[in-house]
């Protein structure tokens, strides 16, 4: 079966995370972040949301953009197994989908209208800057929150690493301004507390050092006696077409 309606974005979601590594693999696992949902025309009217500011939380289906190309497969090897054993495609929230659609659950905070756009201050998003929301819903907790659901692989939330800073590391952060890069020391802890990197690096001795984008800054960080050390903290030396 298929449909000829085509599917449009609503909106565009803003958020710190410039590349996909090290964006948050859930949902509410970096909640210092703060982003938004940017409407786009035709539905850019404040009508549109009207009401929304009831719920505490909202559900965004979004398409992951950049994997579209790459297309996908019917097994996959998921972090949590250590990239080893594979499971089917829907039975994992690997990004490689046949229609490349995800969905998130994402706090509310307010809605702004302002200079002709109406938008969304969300935060503990898991997304990447510029990605496309298909649909925006509320989120139900008396339907939308199963107590006794069953979570497979991932029913326990992943083990979190401690996150150090070096000296440089910190005197770099007293430089950049709080209203530009608001909670930078927390989002940079929580990003990296969850290990990045590819499962099959965490298993044996690791030197590399490591870079995750977030706003306009590069983060250089390496694994340092089984914790995460962040060692300088720099402009982005990214391009636009790495971003």
């Amino acid at each position: 079966m298929t449909f000829s309606n085509e599917i449009q974005a609503v909106a565009i979601c803003r958020t710190p995370y410039k590349q996909k590594f090290g964006i948050p693999r859930q949902p509410g696992l970096a909640t210092s972040a703060r982003g938004f949902v940017e409407l786009q025309a035709p539905f850019n009217h404040i009508d549109s949301v009207r009401g929304l500011e009831q719920y505490s939380h909202i559900w965004l289906l979004f398409c992951f953009h950049e994997n579209l190309a790459q297309g996908w497969k019917t097994t996959v090897r998921p972090p949590r197994l250590g990239g080893n054993e594979k499971l089917g495609v829907f039975a994992t929230r690997s990004t490689f989908r046949p229609n490349g659609i995800g969905q998130s659950v994402v706090k509310l905070h307010a809605i702004h209208q302002q200079k002709g756009k109406v938008m969304l201050e969300i935060s503990a998003m898991d997304l990447l800057d510029g990605t496309p929301i298909v649909d925006i819903k509320p989120y139900i907790p008396f339907s939308d929150a199963i107590t006794d659901a069953k979570g497979g692989i991932a029913h326990e939330a992943p083990i979190l690493a401690q996150v150090s800073f070096s000296t440089e590391a910190l005197n770099q952060l007293e430089k950049y301004d709080a209203e530009r890069y608001p909670k930078l020391k927390n989002i940079i802890q929580e990003v990296l507390a969850q290990d990045p990197r590819p499962a099959y690096k965490k298993a044996k001795f690791d030197p590399k050092q490591y870079q995750v984008a977030l706003y306009d800054l590069d983060i250089l960080w390496r694994v340092q006696d089984e914790q995460i050390l962040v060692e300088t903290i720099r402009a982005s030396t990214l391009t636009a077409q790495d971003q």
